[in-house]
């Protein structure tokens, strides 16, 4: 049997377990699967094999979490963070179009790992941050999305102003599916969708549905800051691992 991207067997389980690991993340805390799994296949794959295959697990993951988060999304900033994106996401893939295997496996990691450092440096805003400000997050996510992580800069600028937990995973939660929505056909136009994008969503998924609804169910007795605090550290471990194989 071939595994889809050539991956052999050893490296499907790797990502078995990464996917699975990333999915009981974002279900605990709100964000983190796209980036995880991105840089975890760096290590078998060229990572720009799994951004379709990420796009598609996070969309049914938001079906999974969908249920009771509409009264806490803050629709203002996710209309903002969209109108950036529009702009971000094309000239991303550009970009992205233009780089060997190793180059986009170094951009990721390197992206990875400075997110990682805003997120644990604590970075705090007094007030909330207005229109322009989001709508210029939104562009950097678009960017960030080229290669699937489009909501590490969201996560990293919402984490610094002062922002309820609820709204803040609620609002990820209803950014994300329209943001797919929006990169799917240019994923398709620029040749990140192929029949081993199919079928390893196919693979993927159940791991995916299991990480999540674990996650979500909060079986930690862990506050949700201290959890955060594990997940950056875990995928900075994973981007400098990447980092690592694309200068060697």
């Amino acid at each position: 049997m071939t595994l889809p991207f050539d991956i052999g067997l050893w490296g499907a389980v790797w990502m078995g377990v990464a996917t699975l690991v990333a999915a009981f993340v974002r279900g605990y805390s709100g964000f983190g699967y796209s980036a995880m799994v991105i840089a975890a296949s760096s290590l078998v794959t060229n990572p720009l094999n799994f951004v379709a295959v990420v796009i598609i697990a996070e969309a049914a993951m938001t079906a999974q979490s969908w249920r009771g988060v509409g009264p806490e999304v803050d629709w203002r900033r996710v209309k903002w963070l969209l109108a950036g994106a529009v702009v971000g996401l094309p000239l991303g893939l550009w970009a992205l179009s233009t780089i060997s295997e190793d180059a986009a496996r170094a951009v990721i990691s390197t992206y990875v790992l400075t997110m990682c450092l805003i997120l644990l440096w604590g970075w705090r805003l007094k007030n909330e941050v207005g229109a322009g400000g989001t709508l210029a997050t939104g562009v950097v996510s678009g960017l960030a999305n080229a290669p699937g992580m489009g909501g590490l800069p969201v996560a990293a600028f919402f984490a610094a102003q002062p922002m309820s937990a609820t709204t803040f995973r609620a609002t990820l939660v209803a950014y994300f599916p329209i943001l797919d929505l929006y990169s799917a056909p240019l994923y398709f136009w620029h040749g990140l969708v192929t029949w081993d994008t199919l079928w390893a969503s196919l693979i993927i998924l159940p791991l995916t549905f299991l990480g999540n609804w674990l996650g979500g169910r909060h079986f930690f007795n862990t506050d949700p800051q201290d959890f955060r605090r594990f997940a950056i550290l875990l995928l900075a471990g994973l981007a400098g691992m990447g980092l690592l194989k694309a200068v060697m």
